[in-house]
């Protein structure tokens, strides 16, 4: 029979949250987690289940994958599979890099699952076959069933087809193809053309990646004479947050007034953000809003900090939200003459 082999984080592994994200790489010769659904769904017999903490192996990257490559060495195993990591950016960036060593160490089978707005899609899509996940565990049956049914052809021999019918993410790899069915290419491309003329719905045979290209602002000409203003995405916020941020997901941000303030107190401000341990920042939100080293820099570096610092946080925070949210604090900058922002995250 075949065999497979499953990487989760160790949250997943019910191992713990945040408090638990050093959690060092451990290999398992046992059903954990996920890896119980997939040895449920795939035509293998998952022998090892691997843990390793987010943090761990995003603080460590190089030392943790070798850690996890010694794991396997010497082990049988088809296929190597990792998540779903849903939309948790550093437990999806930690499934891509993972996948990547093995294949390239072992040549092995990679499969992982991402919500399209993992940044660990477009980090790894060209490199593994990464399924269009869904964005939080509450998917968690569908995209293990999504990852077993390519996974089982696969391992079954059979043929595989386009990322656009299996579901993943295009790799950018073009296959010849031909059908003794299809109508000419020119016939298919003036029925195409008729189409877009006419406003109707047609699909391009020759899709080109469009990106989102963000030009860099001119350099601040006076930095001498400039206004700051402080954002960030870590969830700084007083501590009853009046503005009942989310902790994640966010959809609403928050300005606070920080004229005569020389830095953040703990207890007056705190971190609502429910991606990382809150305790450092809690004890000492200048850690994340530095209000304390901007005033000494203040009227020395620069001109002046603006009155307000913005807030929101970033985990799980959709494209579309933060575009909303970033195009409202643009106008209120704009309105304030502010020459210049500080973005912190975490």
């Amino acid at each position: 029979m075949k065999k497979a082999i499953v990487y989760i984080n160790q949250f997943f592994a019910g191992i713990g949250g945040e408090d638990k994200a050093d959690y060092k790489p451990e290999i398992r010769n046992e059903l954990v987690g996920p890896a119980s659904a997939f040895n449920s769904m795939l035509d293998a017999e998952v022998t090892h289940t691997i843990i390793c903490g987010d943090n761990y192996i995003g603080s460590n990257p190089e030392e943790a994958t070798e850690e996890i490559l010694g794991f396997l060495a010497g082990l049988d195993f088809d296929l190597f599979v990792a998540g779903p990591a849903f939309q948790a950016g550093r437990y999806g960036v930690a499934c891509g890099r993972i996948c990547k060593a093995v294949k390239e160490k072992f040549g092995a089978k990679v499969i992982t699952s991402m919500h399209p707005e993992n940044p660990g899609v477009e980090m790894y899509r060209k490199d593994m076959v990464i399924f269009k996940g869904g964005k939080s565990a509450r998917e968690m049956k569908e995209d293990v069933k999504a990852i077993s049914n390519y996974a089982n052809k696969y391992l079954n021999g059979e043929e595989l087809g386009s990322a656009a019918e299996e579901g993943y993410f295009s790799q950018g790899i073009r296959n010849q193809y031909f059908n003794p069915e299809m109508k000419p290419a020119a016939q298919r491309g003036v029925e195409m053309l008729i189409k877009k003329l006419n406003g109707e719905e047609f699909v391009t045979e020759l899709p080109i990646p469009v990106k989102d290209v963000i030009e860099p602002a001119e350099p601040i000409k006076d930095l001498k004479h400039a206004k700051i203003a402080l954002m960030t995405t870590g969830g700084i916020v007083p501590v009853d947050n009046p503005d009942r941020i989310q902790s994640a997901s966010a959809t609403r941000w928050g300005k606070y007034d920080v004229t005569g303030m020389d830095r953040l107190k703990s207890g007056e401000f705190k971190t609502i953000h429910a991606g990382f341990d809150p305790a450092a920042a809690n004890a000492d939100p200048n850690v994340i809003m530095p209000i304390d080293v901007l005033r000494d820099m203040e009227g020395k570096v620069y001109g002046e900090l603006h009155k307000y610092f913005y807030s929101t946080v970033g985990t799980g925070t959709t494209q579309a939200e933060a575009e909303r949210m970033s195009s409202e604090i643009l106008k209120e900058l704009q309105e304030a003459n502010v020459d210049g922002v500080i973005m912190t995250s975490t």
